[in-house]
């Protein structure tokens, strides 16, 4: 018994290293690929090729340290944070529309700036509300079946930070953010019912949303025609698209790229996927996705093997919001999916995109060393009611 404990602890420590060893990789692959696609474009700006790097560098240094303390602190600390998180994120959020505080750039206040300092607070939201519906979720498995004392706080939780980030005109985030909600409710098993409702009201919103904005409207038609307006609304996306296809099967080598030299918009953030699809080529490519997807087998592992509900809930839910985020940015590059304002996990520039992904990472580790904190007591347990119950139930 001693044997296989040993084994199981040895098999567990294996898999954290190799998470560890993946998320490394990515972030010095992000950081390679970002210094070779910004360099021009930062020298021709603000005639300094390295400005990009290193303000991605001090946001990573941030990143690295935020994802050791996260991987190795206690999470019952971090679940009694919870609400203060909860409260702060919001009024941070909630900042980006107050004049002298939040920053307005192409029709949209998605920034706050205080002093030199300038962060995006809905990519806070992207770990702190999958914290609290982990957490709210454990303590509500035993009544996930009632609909106002069960599932309807974390969904007004959920409805309050969609429409502060919708108001920031962020509506693709505010979209994603709420995706990634409805994949942790499901998740925490919630009737069948009030998931396929919630969809049958969310679709409908959505379109309205949508078709109510004419900027929406354009991406929409220039995704389904791009010869529409090949020098306006598709032209990103056009000459994305034949940036990765120049890559061929090898590409050009780092630092030999020649499309990332003006002709794409937004190559050093949203779009440094083509830079890096035209230098890596398909091998390259390939690369990426293995990488991403063995991001994905340790966090989802992480989650299966996690000893709590809120442990489960927090690693596939974290685990989910990166990978889908890669997906959806990629399909954004390639031409598959309409434009958003969806950055690449790991890889475009943005230090508060760059934190958020190692604070997710980070917290992920933490599951997959410590199993998920402390279990929820049912309430059973909480009423001393245990006449009803085997006794192997309470044990450790």
């Amino acid at each position: 018994m001693y044997q296989l404990d040993a084994e199981k602890a040895q098999s567990s420590k294996t898999q954290v290293h190799m998470f560890y060893f993946c998320v490394i990789l990515l972030l010095g692959t992000g950081f390679v690929t970002l210094y070779s696609a910004s360099y021009s474009f930062a020298q021709r700006l603000f005639n300094n090729g390295n400005y990009f790097i290193i303000r991605q560098s001090v946001f990573g240094a941030a990143g690295i340290a935020a994802f050791f303390v996260l991987s190795r602190i206690n999470l019952d600390i971090v679940r009694k944070l919870i609400f203060p998180l909860i409260i702060f994120t919001a009024v941070l959020c909630a900042l980006t529309r107050v004049p002298g505080i939040g920053i307005e750039l192409n029709n949209a206040s998605r920034w706050i700036e205080i002093g030199d300092f300038t962060y995006q607070p809905s990519e806070m939201v992207k770990f702190v509300l999958p914290l609290y519906l982990a957490h709210i979720l454990d303590k509500k498995s035993d009544n996930l079946s009632e609909l106002y004392s069960g599932i309807l706080p974390p969904v007004i939780i959920t409805g309050i930070f969609f429409f502060l980030i919708y108001i920031q005109n962020n509506f693709s985030t505010a979209v994603f953010i709420l995706f990634n909600a409805m994949v942790i409710f499901f998740l925490a098993g919630i009737r069948y019912r009030y998931f396929f409702a919630s969809i049958a009201m969310i679709l409908p919103v959505s379109a309205l949303l949508v078709f109510t904005m004419e900027h929406r409207v354009r991406r929409l038609v220039s995704f389904i025609r791009p010869e529409w307006e090949p020098l306006g609304a598709g032209f990103q996306v056009n000459a994305s698209r034949d940036a990765i296809i120049s890559g061929g099967l090898w590409g050009k080598g780092l630092g030999e790229g020649t499309r990332k030299l003006g002709s794409i918009p937004e190559i050093q953030a949203d779009f440094i996927f083509s830079a890096y699809a035209e230098e890596t080529g398909f091998i390259g490519i390939l690369l990426f996705f293995a990488l991403f997807v063995l991001f994905a087998i340790f966090g989802y592992k992480a989650a299966v093997k996690s000893e709590t509900v809120f442990g489960r809930l927090l690693a596939a839910g974290l685990t989910t919001i990166i990978v889908t985020q890669a997906l959806l940015n990629t399909a954004v590059v390639c031409g598959a999916l309409p434009v958003t304002g969806i950055p690449l996990p790991f890889f475009s520039a943005g230090g508060s995109s760059l934190l958020t992904t190692l604070i997710c990472a980070g917290l992920i580790a933490n599951v997959a060393r410590k199993g998920g904190g402390s279990p929820v007591k049912s309430a059973a347990e909480k009423n001393g009611n245990f006449n009803n119950y085997p006794e192997d139930a309470y044990e450790q």
